[in-house]
């Protein structure tokens, strides 16, 4: 029973996951490419031999692809899935006005950026639809324990603290407090804290440690040694707007932390052990599973929030790719010789494959097998 309930969380929801988002992804683009006239052969979730699939009017083949690890759309006139390269087969005038690169730079520019777009649309509504549903969990700044031999008690926080700022960033929730804890990694937090009526500043550096995962697994975190006050956390019931508001705010702070995440990861502030690949996103998935049904509807928001953004990195293959280039041809007034293009499209697929090597190779040293196959081969 355990090694079922594990293929369900693990494998299933991943999957499940995955093809929602990529899914959501994939409609961004469909939807702009047919409201600009564009005809679409394909639309796979998956990619490989067909599993199933149909015909739509519009002549679309709608189909289920054997590896279920990503999909796309390909429009007439591409002689591939990527939109990377263009068919030369000569057109009419009719096939030209139905073909995606034979639109202006401005309606392939809004079909390719479609597709992260629909990402944190979803985002942002999904998030709000939870916010209408089941409320938004609220917990004041007010701390409940400070655990002993932690950077906390060594600042000299005490329980009942109301911590107002960090860094000269006003505090209203201990959820703001979690959030500057993890961005700002091994830098010292200027605190200012509300002790019975008087203001005090104090200062403490978080400290990194390793903690497993249910897989057994290390990873480092920036603890603080905090713990929130649980009879200060009140769930606030939303109505459409106040929900749409504090979804865009959320949205807004996820996609902030990411990037200050990178930025440290570039300087080496961040340990790019953290990187993860598709191993460790199916056990977020199992782990959320295990949770409950909200757990996956919050992750598959995650999980389309960073599709969405990772999609818009400048890097040929991915869509913020193709954008660059569009954006070049919209400058120049032309576009990119077929040779650059296919050159950055080289560099674009290698640097792509290569961050997936290493993503995946973050996984598998983090897991405990790992220390035994190093054991097993250096006979200790």
């Amino acid at each position: 029973m355990d090694f079922l309930a594990g293929i369900w969380n693990y494998v299933v929801v991943f999957l499940l996951i995955l093809t929602v988002v990529v899914f959501v992804h994939e409609l961004g683009h469909y939807l702009v490419a047919r409201w600009n006239g564009v005809r679409v052969d394909v639309f796979s979730i998956g990619f490989g031999p067909e599993v199933w699939g149909f015909n739509a009017k519009s002549g679309t083949r709608w189909r289920i692809s054997l590896l279920p690890l990503g999909g796309y759309v390909k429009m007439f006139g591409d002689a591939d899935e990527t939109s990377a390269t263009a068919t030369d087969t000569p057109m009419t005038e009719a096939e030209k006005a139905g073909a995606f690169k034979h639109k202006r730079v401005g309606q392939r520019a809004a079909i390719v950026f479609a597709g992260p777009a629909a990402n944190f649309i979803f985002a942002i509504l999904g998030l709000a639809g939870m916010f209408m549903v089941l409320g938004q969990p609220i917990t004041e700044p007010v701390i409940g324990q400070v655990l002993p031999d932690t950077a906390a008690a060594e600042a000299g926080l005490q329980a009942g603290d109301r911590v107002t700022a960090i860094n000269g960033t006003t505090i209203t929730r201990f959820q703001d407090i979690q959030r500057i804890v993890r961005i700002e990694i091994e830098r010292p937090l200027k605190l200012v804290v509300d002790r019975a009526g008087r203001s005090l500043e104090m200062e403490a550096r978080p400290r990194v440690i390793q903690r497993k995962g249910i897989f057994g697994d290390l990873e480092k975190v920036p603890v603080l040694g905090i713990s929130a006050d649980s009879s200060k956390t009140v769930v606030v019931s939303h109505g459409p707007v106040s929900a749409l508001m504090e979804s865009v705010r959320e949205t807004e702070s996820m996609v902030v932390s990411t990037f200050v995440g990178i930025g440290q990861m570039i300087n080496g502030t961040r340990d790019s052990d953290e990187l993860g690949g598709p191993i460790r996103i199916a056990k977020g998935a199992g782990e959320a599973a295990q949770v409950g049904i909200a757990s996956v509807v919050f992750y598959t928001i995650l999980l389309s929030l960073n599709l969405g953004l990772i999609n818009l990195f400048p890097i040929p293959v991915l869509d913020g790719g193709h954008l660059f280039f569009y954006a070049i041809e919209a400058i120049l007034g032309r576009p990119l010789g077929e040779k650059a293009q296919e050159y950055g499209f080289r560099v674009g697929l290698f640097l792509v494959l290569a961050l997936m090597v290493f993503a995946t190779r973050n996984d598998i040293v983090s897991l405990p097998v790992w220390d035994m196959v190093k054991r097993l081969f250096s006979g200790a």
